[in-house]
């Protein structure tokens, strides 16, 4: 069996130390459970992905993802990241590959562009629209994130999306200091606890006609205080923007640069399509660049 090779990888960004990094471990079929979430801990990256055969003719190859205190269904970033160490390492071509995850089956495309540069584009699972918060439960939410109910615009909700990994959307009226927030993240936990969601993507209204949004996102009760860059956040965003009719499109599809990571000095950016039918979202897919720190082979 082949000794697993560990890399870290900061992805949605083509600059070291910027980003959001990842570990990723190839060949991991000879790792347990514990083994994995050890070392996710030991690494202290908001996710570890483990690379494993494939174990059924559907897929082409499986990932767990551990964050530094649980195993969690998918992770936007780390796949990113992952796939991109094994495009390097393989030597991979254009191609789609199905990776199966606690959250299904997910297509995978590695493209390279006419300077052989490598980007990992991930179609996520269909929109799921929660019913939103209201009264005290929603002006909790915004208590803890550090705001006050008057940083939201009236006319949109804060509610739980998802496409494979849920998330809070909690928009904000453009002249609130993104940057400036300092949430309680004992309250979020307890939230997370009360409503069966754990991240919450706060993220800035885009400005009329420009393609790009900027956000920050914070999920303590998966032991992540603040993502850097966040796949599994910004996909969600996009079903969130063409549902409410925030960005403007061609009645097929919405296409967007989703911005995060300044406050941390991690800036990186995720490009985000959404295909639309009947003027809703249907399909949506994150992409983004990478590169690699460093590689080490791990002692079994």
């Amino acid at each position: 069996m082949t000794a697993p090779t560990l890399f870290h990888v900061d992805a949605f960004t083509r600059t070291r130390f910027r980003g959001n990094p990842a570990g990723v471990v190839l060949d991991a079929d000879g790792m347990s459970a514990n083994d994995m979430q050890d070392l996710a801990r030991e690494l202290k990256h908001s996710e570890t992905a483990f690379v494993l055969r494939a174990d059924a003719a559907d897929h082409d190859l499986r990932i767990r993802y551990f964050t530094p205190t649980t195993e969690v269904p998918l992770c936007g970033h780390a796949t990113i990241a992952a796939h991109f160490a094994r495009a390097v390492t393989l030597q991979l071509d254009d191609q789609r590959l199905r990776q199966k995850t606690g959250a299904g089956i997910q297509v995978v495309q590695i493209m390279r562009n006419d300077e052989d540069r490598l980007r990992i584009l991930m179609h996520q699972g269909r929109p799921v629209f929660e019913t939103p918060f209201h009264g005290a439960l929603r002006e909790r939410i915004i208590a803890a994130l550090g705001l006050v109910h008057t940083d939201i615009p009236d006319a949109l909700p804060l509610q739980v999306v998802s496409t494979g990994h849920s998330k809070v959307m909690v928009p904000l009226k453009p002249e609130v200091a993104l940057d400036g927030l300092r949430p309680d993240m004992s309250a979020l936990i307890r939230l997370s606890h009360e409503i069966g969601c754990n991240g919450y993507f706060v993220f800035q209204q885009p400005v009329a006609g420009v393609a790009v949004t900027d956000g920050r996102m914070f999920a303590p009760a998966i032991g992540i205080a603040e993502d850097p860059v966040t796949g599994n956040a910004n996909g969600p965003l996009g079903a969130y923007l063409v549902r409410h009719r925030l960005l403007p499109h061609d009645g097929r599809n919405l296409r967007f640069e989703g911005r995060q990571g300044r406050a941390l000095r991690r800036d990186g950016v995720v490009h985000v399509a959404v295909g639309i039918d009947n003027h809703a979202p249907a399909t949506v897919s994150i992409a983004g660049d990478a590169c690699i720190l460093f590689s080490a082979v791990l002692n079994r």
